[in-house]
């Protein structure tokens, strides 16, 4: 089940925090670099992010999370995340899908991840993104920026 959560919730905020850890950390690994940002937020930061938080829920545990801001006719995924003991059940595809159907008036929706995840890459891909442009961050970190239209 999906459902929009209230991150500026104390116990929401520390739900989400114990999914965002341990799946940057499979990221971090992935791309070989440690020092992304999603890894030194605090459920403080979570709170004042102003991103809308809707959550994937197996039983009632928190297993999947994604967040957006909304700007004019713009979606922009800020955080795709499920925590790694549900990999490969399709939780990522679902809360994809969920924004795109129950979100309206949106045309374009931007993403962007590691240019060495590839797994994250290929789902983007797969799921109707374009790549744009690869940013390097710096020696060790690039970006791959994503747009899928409407």
């Amino acid at each position: 089940m999906i459902k929009k959560i209230d991150i500026t919730n104390l116990k929401n905020a520390f739900e989400v925090l114990n999914i965002q850890i341990p799946s940057y950390k499979v990221e971090a690994e992935i791309i070989d670099y440690y020092d992304i940002p999603p890894l030194k937020d605090t459920v403080e930061k979570l709170q004042q992010c102003g991103e809308a938080f809707f959550g994937y829920y197996i039983s009632g545990e928190l297993s999947g999370v994604i967040s957006i801001k909304i700007e004019n006719d713009v979606m922009d995924i800020h955080r795709l995340i499920v925590h790694p003991k549900y990999f490969r059940k399709g939780i990522a595809k679902m809360l994809l899908d969920f924004i795109e159907s129950n979100i309206e008036g949106i045309k374009t929706i931007i993403v962007s991840t590691g240019s060495k995840n590839f797994p994250a890459v290929n789902f983007y891909e797969k799921n109707g993104f374009s790549r744009i442009e690869e940013i390097k961050v710096n020696e060790r970190l690039s970006l791959t920026n994503f747009k899928k239209q409407f």
